[in-house]
């Protein structure tokens, strides 16, 4: 989707962008072949092309702050596709629902081949180094509470450069509700083990942990590893969708990642235009 990214360059925009999409102008390679459409001049078009090529540029170099800080943050999942090893899902427990009502019990990150729990107490302080090599970060709801949560009780923690939060794209497909019933509704994802638990389990399992229950910590790490695991179908189907609804492609006729045995809901609302 990145390479049929337009609206990063200077002066084009959204509307600008659905406009190239509309004359079949889908992609850097096109752009490149193709003469200035009616309504852009030629020393517009021009800039431009010089654009694509400081993108290209970028994307050789691996440099998704380019890219990140020229989109609207609600646009950067479109950099997921290519950075798929460089994507950090992300996934935080904590004791209360502010840095002043309590603190970080857990933080799982899933990504580049591995899942790492980190834990208050034990080695929650390696996650700066943990979220290092990760250039898109990936949550549900993490512009509002996880990525805060962790620059207040980390102020010296540094993020990947770019962040989609999966719970508004999900929101741009019709898919509304909290993680765990839209994993249902779409049949994504897997919460063996760890059925019943939610937020206010995961604290009481802290808890429990703290006064000694044996098997309650595993537990709690179980519920955040499920909570963040789970992120990665979600958002290959969201990227997915995004894409074919975007750029009007056929819809696939199988789902884009494995899913459990539940179908995907038929009745997906389309996506709202203008």
């Amino acid at each position: 989707m990145l390479r049929a990214t337009f609206q990063h360059l200077p002066g084009l925009g959204e509307r600008g962008e659905a406009l190239l999409w509309t004359r079949g102008i889908t992609s850097w390679e096109t752009f490149r072949a193709h003469p200035p459409p009616a309504g852009f001049g030629r020393d517009r078009w021009d800039r431009f092309q010089e654009g694509l090529r400081a993108s290209e540029r970028a994307l050789s170099l691996g440099e998704a702050g380019f890219f990140s800080r020229a989109l609207p943050p609600g646009e950067h999942w479109r950099l997921y596709r290519s950075f798929p090893r460089e994507t950090a899902f992300l996934d935080i427990e904590t004791t209360g629902l502010s840095p002043r009502e309590g603190f970080v019990t857990c933080v799982t990150v899933h990504g580049g081949g591995r899942t790492v729990t980190l834990v208050q107490g034990e080695d929650l302080e390696e996650l700066g180094a943990v979220l290092r090599r990760f250039k898109l970060l990936v949550t549900f709801n993490g512009r509002a509470f996880d990525v805060p949560f962790l620059a207040s009780a980390f102020p010296d923690l540094v993020f990947p450069p770019a962040h989609s939060d999966l719970m508004h794209l999900l929101r741009r497909l019709g898919q509304r509700g909290g993680l765990k019933v839209i994993e249902q509704r779409l049949g994504l994802g897997s919460r063996e083990g760890v059925h019943g638990v939610d937020g206010l389990e995961a604290v009481r399992l802290w808890q429990a942990h703290a006064r000694g229950v044996r098997g309650a910590l595993e537990r709690l790490v179980a519920y955040n590893r499920a909570d963040t695991v789970n992120l990665e179908p979600l958002m290959e189907y969201a990227s997915a969708e995004m894409e074919r609804r975007l750029l009007r492609r056929p819809e696939p006729e199988v789902l884009p990642f494995p899913t459990s045995e539940a179908r995907l809901d038929p009745t997906h609302r389309l996506l709202h235009e203008g």
